[in-house]
């Protein structure tokens, strides 16, 4: 009699626990999520191209003659103007070598003075008759023959003048010098490769290549293409930004200067060329950085944060929140991720409120307590 009090007693408390359980159950509050509501704006798609600089004009400087350096006019590394003495080369060869093209030429004249004179002499003598008329025609062709050999004399001295001024080097243009890659009395100029003794560079302008895919030269030309400007003109727009190598933005935009003809079929990319204003010189050939193009813009796009998206084996799902605060989970497709932002393409409309915290206590079919969080979605960069 005992015991079935007991199991009675036991089964009455564990009734009244359960029921105790499942009213607290009922009487808890719904979690809190928060959430964003999405937008619908147009959404500028930039990507990002590796690039290296180069000077607006990158000038060798060679040897046009070989010698023995003799002479460096410059300091390294320093701005010179167009026109200035770089190097000198030994001149004595070339010296002696006008010298004797100058007495060459002096002979020429003097034989062409006597043929002259002998000319002058016959010509009277021939209208007489005192003469032969060979006589004439010997003196004419002799004369004619000196007048030619004078050229030729003056134009070898000419040649041999160009080559002696070939010894002084001068400055093709304005710019920066690097470092000399020969010394003081090295021998230079030998052909077929003479060495290059130095690089003067242009940089009041910088050119920057960068190479682009074949799907991202289509994807841009479309949309050159799609403007209501001509594409040419909107392609010289500068529209183009400049990360430098610590990460800053550089201040001044860019160009389109150049794309080349063809896709290398070996790599699938296409070379493009593009122009930087550089009134501080503070961008220097060698460099490298990334130019930042504007390639498309998505209409009407929406931007979620990343971290409402929820990526399971290669499938994307948000968190959604709908009539009566019941969560909904949605399958979406992303596009490309800009900032702390995911482009989605597909899957969610404007006005729909997204968990962005909170999504532990978000599943399927539950009901929650929203807050709204306000996030800004400024200066967009695609990755």
């Amino acid at each position: 009699m005992k015991t079935k009090l007991t199991l009675l007693c036991i089964l009455f408390l564990l009734f009244f626990s359960c029921g105790q359980k499942e009213e607290q159950q009922a009487q808890a509050p719904p979690p809190q999520v928060t959430v964003v509501v999405t937008q619908a704006k147009d959404v500028p798609i930039y990507q990002e191209f590796v690039g290296q600089i180069y000077g607006f004009k990158d000038i060798a400087i060679r040897a046009r003659v070989e010698g023995f350096l003799e002479g460096i006019h410059f300091e390294e590394g320093s701005r010179v103007e167009k026109g200035a003495l770089l190097y000198t080369l030994e001149s004595q060869p070339f010296e002696a070598d006008v010298a004797a093209k100058m007495s060459g030429v002096a002979g020429a004249k003097t034989m062409l003075a006597k043929a002259k004179s002998d000319l002058d002499r016959i010509e009277p003598l021939a209208k007489e008759k005192a003469v032969s008329e060979s006589d004439l025609d010997s003196a004419v062709a002799q004369h004619e023959a000196y007048i030619e050999s004078v050229k030729a004399a003056e134009a070898n001295l000419r040649a041999s003048r160009i080559q002696l001024g070939y010894t002084k080097i001068y400055s093709p243009i304005s710019g920066i010098i690097g470092k000399t890659t020969a010394k003081v009395g090295d021998f230079v100029g030998r052909s077929p490769n003479p060495v290059i003794l130095n690089t003067v560079s242009r940089i009041d302008t910088i050119l920057v290549e960068f190479f682009i895919t074949e799907t991202q030269y289509l994807q841009l030309a479309r949309h050159l293409l799609s403007k209501v400007e001509p594409a040419v003109q909107n392609a010289r727009k500068e529209n183009l930004e400049l990360i430098l190598a610590d990460g800053s933005l550089y201040d001044h935009k860019g160009k389109p200067e150049f794309i080349d003809r063809n896709v290398d079929p070996t790599t699938g990319a296409i070379l493009v060329q593009a122009s930087f204003s550089n009134p501080q010189e503070l961008l220097r050939p060698g460099q490298f950085a990334k130019v930042k193009a504007l390639v498309t813009i998505v209409k009407d796009g929406i931007l979620i944060p990343q971290r409402c998206v929820v990526e399971l084996q290669g499938q994307y799902s948000v968190y959604v929140v709908g009539d009566g605060d019941k969560v909904q989970t949605r399958n979406v497709k992303v596009g490309p991720k800009i900032n702390q932002f995911w482009l989605i393409t597909e899957g969610l409309k404007p006005g729909e409120h997204v968990v962005y915290e909170g999504l532990q206590r978000a599943k399927d079919g539950a009901v929650v307590k929203p807050t709204l969080k306000e996030i800004e979605s400024t200066d967009q960069e695609s990755t």
